[in-house]
């Protein structure tokens, strides 16, 4: 950590914070701060893709969130979901402490399953930009211990890590008891990230694909980006590709008269031999052949067509 900026917040041109971990290797960042009016990291708005969770614990202060003023008093904890627009307010003249923790959610993706069932519906949820843990609400005494634990730890990454699941537990049970993660944000969300691949692929695949690039058009992971072609067309995402290529091969032997060097070029590969390797793989035969099965069986429906046609 920079001590020179410890408790304040520096912002990149955009607005999104640069949030100053406790470790370079680990994406977390614990302070036990204060703030009152006019200091310099009071009313600062920014963003960030860390999530940042805050605890009062002497006095009462403010937050701001999309524009929304949430009341802490001491006691209370906030959660601030991923790439929220926020800042901490002062409400008295008197400094209130609070222990702050920003984190990225990745540390807790120990699996594909885990992200997907516990991760990204949170912070994937547009319903939920933040969430509150009042003195009226179950697990804010729970929250507001767990918040304690991090300052004595914030060296040691494996148990902010092992607090962290505890307290990620909670903010999924609250979501639940307020209603904000209904059982379908997770498929919806799931689908919605699968079909801005497809999109990708869609309007790119005329030129050089990778699986790297298939996954960062949605902002998963390559293994992530794998399960999700897995389980909506049984197809690993390249071989989705080189069939939609294939498909494309496809329309233009069906209705133009264009050679197979121009047909190669217009569907991305890099060779008509290979163009042709690929497209037998999946029409079973070679793209002259279907070709000429089409014309065949176009000349053989015309006559049907002009009979059908009255005078």
């Amino acid at each position: 950590m920079n001590r020179d900026i410890m408790g304040l917040i520096v912002k990149r041109e955009d607005g999104s914070e640069i949030v100053n971990y406790d470790d370079p290797q680990f994406p977390s960042y614990i302070f036990e701060g204060w703030v009152k009016p006019k200091v310099t990291w009071e009313r600062v708005p920014h963003f960030h893709e860390d999530v940042e969770i805050c605890t009062v614990t002497k006095g009462k202060m403010a937050y701001s969130v999309n524009g929304k003023t949430i009341m802490l008093h001491e006691g209370d904890t906030i959660f601030v979901n991923s790439n929220q627009i926020h800042y901490s307010m002062a409400i008295e003249e008197e400094p209130c402490r609070y222990i702050i923790f920003i984190a990225q959610p990745g540390i807790l993706n120990a699996s594909v399953a885990v992200e997907m069932q516990a991760i990204r519906p949170i912070i994937e949820n547009k319903e939920l930009s933040y969430l509150r843990f009042r003195d009226i609400d179950e697990m804010t005494e729970a929250v507001y211990d767990l918040m304690h634990t991090l300052p004595p730890i914030r060296h040691c990454a494996f148990e902010v890590t092992k607090q962290f699941y505890q307290i990620w537990d909670l903010i999924i049970k609250r979501s639940e008891i307020i209603g904000a993660l209904g059982p379908e944000e997770t498929p919806d969300a799931r689908m919605q990230t699968f079909k801005a691949m497809m999109g990708f692929i869609s309007n790119e695949f005329q030129r050089p694909l990778t699986l790297d690039e298939i996954a960062a058009s949605a902002n998963i992971s390559k293994s992530l980006c794998n399960l999700l072609f897995k389980q909506y067309v049984n197809e690993s995402p390249i071989n989705y590709l080189m069939h939609f290529r294939a498909r494309k091969v496809a329309e233009y032997l069906r209705s133009s008269s264009l050679n197979m060097t121009e047909i190669t070029s217009l569907c991305g590969f890099s060779g008509v031999s290979y163009m042709g390797e690929t497209f037998k793989k999946f029409f079973a035969t070679t793209p002259r052949e279907y070709r000429k099965q089409w014309q065949r069986l176009s000349a053989e429906q015309a006559p049907a067509q002009f009979e059908n046609i009255s005078l």
